[in-house]
């Protein structure tokens, strides 16, 4: 291994791309090469979505596996594995590691590690909420990384997984992309590769009010929470704006959410755009109503971007979005509190603007992509050496507590 470096493959089963697939992207693109050989298995949707952005060195295996009964899938990776002579398999969420686990230990894969990502609120009744699959996969994974402090506790009380195999690496952006001074939102190519001034192009005044909800039209997001939300906003504010960026199963019935309540001038939906900076640029205020998260990418990427997020309070987005400094936090599920706490910003534009720059201040400091990156590789050399163990050869790997400290490379 010392010759061909360690070989981690990361695994997701996920129909769409969204945050958890930009986590993905951010350690398969600063993973230090000197030390590991990166691939990246997923389905042939994401793949195609994900493609462009992969970097060159990282092979890429589509593969739909997405059902339990699904043999030819599972062999499948099997055989990906084995050709990849993997040393580190890294599944995403839960419903990915149901599936990839099982089939890691089953073909000797020496270290199994799992991100659950987010609190799986949709899991109602009597066994689904019981977690004893979870619990019983559990046993095949090595280590769980949790993306926040409130994702780790949720894993440990009510999953009830060991704690002792929970390690907190809270997620990161590139921030350095997300510099106010960068935007320059006249020049963004808009859709129909047509290039003018953003808001022009939306069918905004120059004057109007823009909030922008970075998020995958899914229930976990609340857009339905949003757009009613956004009709009483109308009767102080008739200009104010919405720009929704995602795409997901819940457009069509969305759209017509905003057909039947007369707010088709006040909402564009955009669908997925990977040029999320340019968009934050026509942002006055960056909107998060879900109803579960982990830690939300797009809440680190607007406060990187100087813009106050209103945000609910979940999970782990109240360790990114700090209550009255970097934004304002309101319960989940009540429309009446968020457009209370958007109006409040929308009257003050200047708290609005100091709850920006002091966000960009704080994500700078403790959400940087440069640490996710240096933690997470420090975590795969960590498993890698105690793994050895084991007396698996391709495990001895000379100065390994030396690389260990190396920083990951940029």
């Amino acid at each position: 291994m010392a010759d061909r470096g360690i070989s981690v493959v990361h695994f997701t089963n996920s129909v769409a791309r969204g945050g958890v697939e930009e986590h993905i992207l951010t350690l398969l693109g600063g993973l230090d090469r000197r030390q590991f050989r990166l691939q990246f298995v997923c389905t042939p949707d994401v793949a195609e979505q994900m493609r462009p952005d992969l970097p060159s060195d990282v092979t890429l295996y589509p593969l739909h596996f997405r059902k339990p009964s699904a043999a030819l899938s599972a062999l499948r990776l099997m055989r990906i594995l084995r050709q990849c002579r993997a040393d580190i398999l890294h599944s995403h969420l839960f419903y990915s590691s149901l599936f990839a686990s099982p089939v890691g230990r089953a073909c000797g894969v020496p270290v199994i590690l799992e991100t659950p990502h987010l609190r799986e609120e949709w899991r109602k009744g009597r066994f689904k909420s019981k977690f004893v699959v979870d619990r019983a996969v559990g046993r095949l994974v090595d280590r769980y990384i949790a993306v926040s402090e409130a994702n780790a506790q949720y894993l440990s009380e009510v999953k009830r997984l060991p704690k002792k195999k929970i390690t907190v690496v809270r997620n990161g952006a590139d921030l350095s992309k997300f510099s106010p001074a960068k935007f320059n939102p006249a020049q963004l190519d808009t859709a129909g590769g047509v290039t003018d001034e953003l808001k022009k192009a939306l069918g905004f005044r120059e004057t109007d009010p823009v909030l922008l909800a970075i998020a995958r039209l899914e229930p976990q997001k609340g857009h339905r929470i949003l757009l009613e939300a956004l009709s009483g906003l109308r009767c102080e504010f008739p200009s104010v704006r919405l720009v929704c960026l995602g795409d997901g199963q819940l457009r069509l019935e969305l759209e017509r959410i905003v057909r039947d309540r007369g707010l088709s001038e006040n909402v564009r939906f955009v669908g997925f755009q990977k040029n999320v900076c340019d968009w934050l640029a026509l942002a006055d205020i960056s909107v998060l109503s879900s109803f579960y998260e982990g830690l939300p990418l797009a809440a680190i990427e607007s406060l990187a971007a100087g813009k106050p997020v209103v945000a609910t309070a979940v999970d782990g987005t109240p360790e990114v979005v700090i209550d009255r400094k970097t934004g304002l936090i309101v319960p989940a599920g009540d429309p009446a509190r968020l457009a209370g706490a958007i109006l409040d910003l929308l009257r003050d534009p200047e708290r609005a603007r100091t709850f920006g720059n002091s966000g960009r201040r704080w994500v700078l400091e403790n959400f940087s992509q440069e640490r996710q990156i240096a933690e997470t590789q420090a975590l795969y050399l960590r498993m890698i050496r105690e793994r050895s163990a084991y007396g698996e050869p391709a495990l001895n790997l000379p100065g390994i507590e030396d690389r260990e400290k190396e920083p990951a490379c940029k």
